[in-house]
C-alpha cells in the first residue's frame, strides 16, 4: 500500500502572524518517523510530509497537492491539539480531490477525545488511539476495522470504538525512526539556539510514558506505565545518527531519562569506553540524579540537563507536579553546575492558583538558582490531562485548539485580572531573566562556543526580529526557547 504520514503545520505562534517558531527550533516529528519505519518493515510503500519542514509551502493548498502527488492509498496525519484543525483541513482537501483515499488521525489530540471526532469531522475515517505502529500496520494490511485493537471507525453513521491496544513491551523491536524519509534532514532541523556547541543537531525520544500525574499533562498515548529502550539499542541509535547523518549532537526529549539508573550508568559505560564525538541533552527529575551519575553523565558527553521546576510557590508545586521540594531543586542544580554540566530551569506560567505574588516568587528564586538557561511555557490545559475536568472552577478558558500550543495563554487564573495582565507578567519576568547581568556574563564566556549559533542568528535575523515584535505587544524585550 502507498502510504503518505502528514505532520501537519498548526504552532501558530501568534494567531494572525507569520508563524517563525521553526527558525528558532525546528524538530524531526519522531513519532511519525517511528511508524514510518515500522510500515516500511512491513512491506508498504511510505511517504513522510512534514508542513513545518524546511522549505515548503505554507498554505494547505499547496500541502494537499504535495500529498496527492504521491498517489497514495492511506494518508495518516499526527496531530497535536493546535494541530488538528490544519491537519483536517488537508484531509477535507484530499477526499474532496479523491473520494477513495483513506484518512487517519493519530496523536494525543485523537486518544484524549476519541470517537467524537468521527461525529463532528466527516472527512476522517479512522482514529487510532494510543501507539500507532501496530495499528496502522493492521489498517494496512487490509485487516478489517472491527478486528484492529486502537482503531476507531464508522460501523454506518454511528462511530465504533474497537478495545485498546496494548502497549508495545519491548521497544528495542521498534527499527529506528526513519530519518532517511524527511526531507532536509538532518541540516534543516535545528535545535534550539545555544543548546548545543557541536553541529549537527537531532532528537532523540528513548522512553514511552511516565509514572508520576502532574495535572497538566496529557498521557493519552503513552499511559502511566514507563518503558525505555536498553542501553545498546540508545548507542547504536546515537552511532546511527553519526554515522549515516553526521550528527553530533543530541537532544534526548524524555520525562524521565535518568529514572532507571542501571541503563543510563550502562549508556555512559559505553559512550565513554566506545566514544561517538558527540554530545547530548536531556532531562532530569529532582531526585533521581546523585553526583556519581552526573559525573558518568559528563564524562559520556552530556552538556545540559533540564529540571522541571514550574513554579516556585510551593502551594501551588504540590498540587499540580507533587513530589518535587525546593530545597532540592536548589541542591541538584548546584550539583549539576559542580560538575561541570549546565543547568536549564523548565517553568510554567499561569498554572490555576497563580497569583501575581506567586510569578513574583517563581521569578525571584529563578534569578537566585543562577541557571545556565530557562524556558517559560504558558499553561495551556490539554484534554488528556487530569486538571481539565475541573479547569473552568479556576479561571477563564478560551477552547481555542488552534491557540492551544503552550505559546498563547488560554487559561487566565481566576485570581489574576486578565489576559493582557498575564502576558505582561511573562514578558517582564522573561526579560529579567535574559536581562540579568549574571546570566549576560555567564552568556557572554561561552560566546565562541555558540558560533555555529550566532551565525545562524545573524543569517536569520529578519525572522528573529519578527519573533521579537510578535512576542512583545507591549514593547518589552523578551524571549522564547523550546522545553
Amino acid at each position: 500500500m502507498r502510504i503518505v504520514l502528514v505532520h501537519p503545520t498548526g504552532s501558530n505562534w501568534v494567531p494572525g502572524k507569520k508563524d517563525i517558531t521553526a527558525t528558532a527550533n525546528r524538530m524531526a516529528p519522531l513519532g511519525l518517523l517511528s511508524i514510518a519505519a515500522w510500515l516500511d518493515q512491513n512491506g508498504h510503500d511510505v511517504f513522510v510530509h512534514d508542513c513545518l519542514g524546511p522549505q515548503v509551502p505554507t498554505s494547505n493548498a499547496a500541502h494537499a497537492e504535495i500529498i496527492l502527488g504521491y498517489k497514495p492509498d492511506l494518508v495518516g496525519f499526527s496531530a497535536t491539539t493546535s494541530g488538528f484543525l490544519d491537519g483536517y483541513e488537508l484531509a477535507e482537501r484530499i477526499k474532496t480531490a479523491r473520494p477513495e483515499i483513506h484518512t487517519v488521525f493519530g496523536g494525543v489530540h485523537i486518544s484524549s477525545l476519541g470517537a467524537i471526532l468521527l461525529k463532528d469531522f466527516e472527512h476522517i475515517d479512522f482514529l487510532c488511539q494510543g501507539e500507532g505502529e501496530v495499528t496502522l500496520a493492521e489498517l494496512a494490511s487490509g485487516r478489517q476495522p472491527s478486528q484492529i485493537k486502537g482503531l476507531i471507525w464508522r460501523n454506518g453513521d454511528q462511530p465504533v470504538s474497537n478495545p485498546s491496544r496494548p502497549v508495545i513491551p519491548d521497544l528495542d523491536s521498534l527499527p529506528f525512526p526513519a530519518y532517511d524519509k524527511l526531507q532536509g534532514f538532518p541540516k534543516g532541523y535545528n535545535l534550539p539556539l545555544f543548546s548545543y556547541i557541536l553541529g549537527v543537531g537531532a532528537t532523540m525520544v528513548t522512553s514511552r510514558g511516565c509514572v508520576y500525574q502532574c495535572s497538566y499533562c496529557d498521557r493519552s498515548v503513552f499511559k502511566k506505565g514507563y518503558r525505555f529502550n536498553s542501553a545498546e539499542y540508545i548507542y547504536e541509535h546515537m552511532r546511527h545518527l553519526r554515522k549515516q547523518f553526521g550528527v553530533r549532537h543530541i537532544n534526548i526529549y524524555d520525562d524521565l531519562f535518568t529514572a532507571n539508573r542501571r541503563r543510563i550508568v550502562k549508556l555512559c559505560d559505553l559512550l565513554i569506553s566506545k566514544p561517538l564525538g558527540m554530545q547530548f541533552n536531556c532531562a532530569v527529575r529532582v531526585g533521581q540524579t546523585d553526583d556519581e551519575l552526573l559525573e558518568m553523565l559528563k564524562k559520556a558527553g552530556c552538556l545540559m540537563l533540564s529540571l522541571g521546576i514550574e513554579t516556585a510557590d510551593t502551594n501551588l508545586r504540590e498540587f499540580h507536579k507533587p513530589g518535587v521540594r525546593t530545597d532540592d531543586i536548589s541542591d541538584t542544580v548546584k550539583r549539576i553546575q559542580a560538575k561541570g554540566l549546565r543547568a536549564k530551569g523548565l517553568f510554567m506560567m499561569g498554572l490555576p492558583g497563580e497569583t501575581e505574588e506567586s510569578i513574583k516568587k517563581t521569578s525571584d528564586y529563578a534569578m537566585s538558582l543562577d541557571l545556565d538557561d530557562m524556558n517559560m511555557s504558558k499553561f495551556t490545559p490539554f484534554h488528556g490531562a487530569p486538571i481539565w475536568s475541573r479547569i473552568h472552577k479556576f479561571g477563564t478558558f478560551e477552547e481555542d485548539w488552534r491557540k492551544m500550543n503552550c505559546i498563547n495563554f488560554v487559561f487566565v487564573p481566576r485570581e489574576i485580572d486578565s489576559k493582557e495582565k498575564l502576558d505582561q507578567l511573562y514578558n517582564t519576568h522573561v526579560k529579567r531573566f535574559y536581562s540579568s547581568p549574571q546570566w549576560r556574563h555567564k552568556f557572554a564566556k561561552r560566546l565562541w562556543q555558540h558560533r555555529r549559533s550566532l551565525w545562524y542568528f545573524a543569517s536569520h535575523l529578519p525572522s528573529f526580529l519578527a519573533a521579537k515584535r510578535n512576542f512583545e505587544p507591549d514593547k518589552d524585550i523578551g524571549s522564547h526557547s523550546s522545553r
